[in-house]
C-alpha cells in the first residue's frame, strides 16, 4: 500500500497568524483561567479543594481518546508508508535519541542538587516519617524491572490496553498492525481510508474537549492552591525553584541546542505550543496535551508515521522533566534527611533511573513509583522520605509536564530531520506564522 500521507497539508487557519483577540484565544483562556485560579485558591482554599474534579474530569477525557487516536495515527502512518525499512531506521534512531537525552537529563538533575542544595539544613530525622502515606508507590516500585518492563510491552488484549490508555500497549499493537495493513496492499485500502477518517473525526472530537480546557484549568489550579496552600509549601519552597530553574535549563541549553543543530528556533517551537504547554501546565499531564501536539507536529511537516512512532514512545520512554525530577527528588530525600551519598552511590543511582524510568507507563503516580522503586533498588536512602515530596508532586508535575512536552516536540521534529519525514519550508512557514 502506497497511499501518500506523509503528512497532513496546513488548513488556511493555521497558514495565517490568528487575529482574534487575546481572550478570545485557547491559550489566553487558558492563561487567564490559571491565574484566575491560583486567586481563587488562595483566596477561598476551602472552596478550591473542592474544584479538582474539573480538572481530573478534563485528564479522562482526554485519556478516553488518547488510545484510539495513537492507533489509528500509527496504523496510518505506516501502512501508508512507502519504504518501511526506513521506518525501522526511524524505531532504533527514535530508542537511541531517546535513551541519551533522558540521561543527559538525568545529570543535570543531579549536577543541580548537588549544586543548589535544597534539602541541607531541614535535618529531619527518618526514623520518625511515615512509611504508610507512600505504601501504594512503594509496592509498586519494587515490582519494576527490565524483565517486566519488555514483558509488559505486549498487550495481553488490546481492548484491555486501549481501556487502560497503556499507550506503549498500543503503540505496540499498532506498530504491527500497520506492517500487517501495509503488507495486504490493494486489498487492505477500504479499511487503510476508514482508519484514516476515523483519525480525523478522533481529532475533530479533541477539538470539541480543548474548549473545556480553561475550566479545567482554573479548577486544578484553584484546587492545588487551595489544598496545599502558601504555608505548606514554604518549607520545601527551595526545592520547587530549584526544580523549575533546572528544567528550564534543561530546555534553554539542551532541548535548544539539539534544535539548533536541527536548524529550527526552541523559542518558536515553544511560541507555537504555548497552547499545549500552558493545557499541560494547567492539569498537571502531558498527556492532557498529546492529541493537539500531534496533530501540530503534522502540520509543521512531520510526516505521520513519524509523529505516530515519536510521540507515544516518547511519552513512555523520553520524560526529561520526570527524569530531572527523580534525579533531584532522590538526592534531596537525602540531603534532608543527612544521609551520606558518595558521588559512587549517585553513579549508581543514575544507572537504576536509566532502567525504572522507563517502566511505569501509563501508570497513575509514575514518577513517585519510580521513585520508590529506584530508593529500594538502591538501598541507601529511605524509601519513607518520599512522605517529604508527596505534598509538592502536583507543583513538581507542572514543570513536569511542559519538560516532557517540549521535549518530546523536540524529538518528533529532529527525527523527522534525520530520515527525512519533515518538510522544512512548512517547518518555518508554520512557525513564522504563529510568532
Amino acid at each position: 500500500m502506497t497511499v501518500a500521507t506523509a503528512s497532513r497539508a496546513p488548513s488556511p487557519e493555521s497558514r495565517a497568524p490568528s487575529r482574534a483577540p487575546f481572550y478570545k484565544s485557547l491559550f489566553g483562556q487558558v492563561l487567564i483561567a490559571t491565574i484566575a485560579g491560583i486567586a481563587f485558591g488562595y483566596a477561598w482554599p476551602e472552596t478550591a479543594g473542592k474544584l479538582r474534579p474539573l480538572g481530573d474530569a478534563f485528564v479522562n477525557l482526554i485519556r478516553m481518546i488518547v488510545g484510539p487516536l495513537v492507533f489509528c495515527t500509527v496504523v496510518v502512518g505506516i501502512a501508508g508508508v512507502g519504504d518501511v525499512k526506513a521506518l525501522g531506521k526511524a524505531g532504533v534512531l527514535t530508542i537511541v535519541y531517546f535513551e541519551i537525552v533522558s540521561t543527559i537529563a538525568l545529570l543535570i538533575g543531579l549536577v543541580a542538587v548537588n549544586v543548589l542544595k535544597p534539602g541541607v539544613g531541614m535535618n529531619i530525622d527518618a526514623t520518625k516519617l511515615d512509611p504508610s502515606r507512600v505504601t501504594q508507590y512503594v509496592t509498586a516500585g519494587r515490582a519494576l524491572n527490565a524483565t517486566d518492563f519488555l514483558l509488559g510491552m505486549i498487550p495481553t488484549s488490546i481492548v484491555d490496553a486501549l481501556a487502560r490508555s497503556d499507550i506503549l500497549q498500543v503503540l505496540v499493537f499498532s506498530v504491527v498492525f500497520g506492517l500487517a495493513l501495509h503488507a495486504s496492499g490493494a486489498a487492505g485500502r477500504p479499511l487503510f481510508e476508514f482508519i484514516d477518517t476515523l483519525s480525523r473525526t478522533l481529532l475533530r472530537i479533541v477539538g470539541l474537549i480543548m474548549k473545556t480546557a480553561p475550566i479545567a484549568a482554573f479548577g486544578a489550579m484553584a484546587a492545588t492552591v487551595g489544598m496545599f496552600g502558601v504555608d505548606t509549601l514554604a518549607p520545601l519552597l527551595k526545592l520547587i525553584v530549584s526544580f523549575y530553574a533546572t528544567s528550564a535549563l534543561f530546555v534553554f541549553t539542551v532541548l535548544a541546542a539539539i534544535a539548533w543543530w536541527s536548524r529550527f528556533s526552541i523559542w518558536r517551537l515553544i511560541t507555537y505550543f504555548r497552547e499545549e504547554l500552558f493545557v499541560a501546565y494547567g492539569t498537571s499531564s502531558s498527556e492532557s496535551a498529546m492529541p493537539q501536539v500531534m496533530d501540530k507536529l503534522e502540520r509543521l511537516g512531520v510526516s505521520r508515521s513519524i509523529v505516530g512512532l515519536v510521540i507515544p514512545a516518547g511519552y513512555s520512554l523520553n520524560l526529561d522533566g520526570s527524569a530531572i525530577y527523580q534525579a533531584m527528588a532522590a538526592i534531596f530525600i537525602a540531603q534532608a534527611t543527612n544521609t551520606a551519598v558518595p558521588l559512587r552511590e549517585q553513579v549508581v543511582l543514575v544507572a537504576v533511573l536509566t532502567l525504572t524510568s522507563k517502566g511505569v507507563a501509563g501508570v497513575a503516580g509514575a514518577a513517585l513509583i519510580v521513585l520508590a522503586g529506584t530508593l529500594a533498588a538502591a538501598h541507601h536512602i529511605p524509601v519513607a522520605g518520599i512522605v517529604l515530596v508527596v505534598g509538592i508532586h502536583r507543583f513538581m508535575g507542572q514543570a513536569m509536564a511542559v519538560t516532557n512536552t517540549i521535549g518530546n516536540a523536540v524529538a518528533a521534529i529532529v527525527i523527522g530531520g534525520r530520515c527525512g519525514q519533515l518538510d522544512r519550508d512548512r517547518l518555518h512557514a508554520e512557525m513564522e506564522s504563529h510568532v
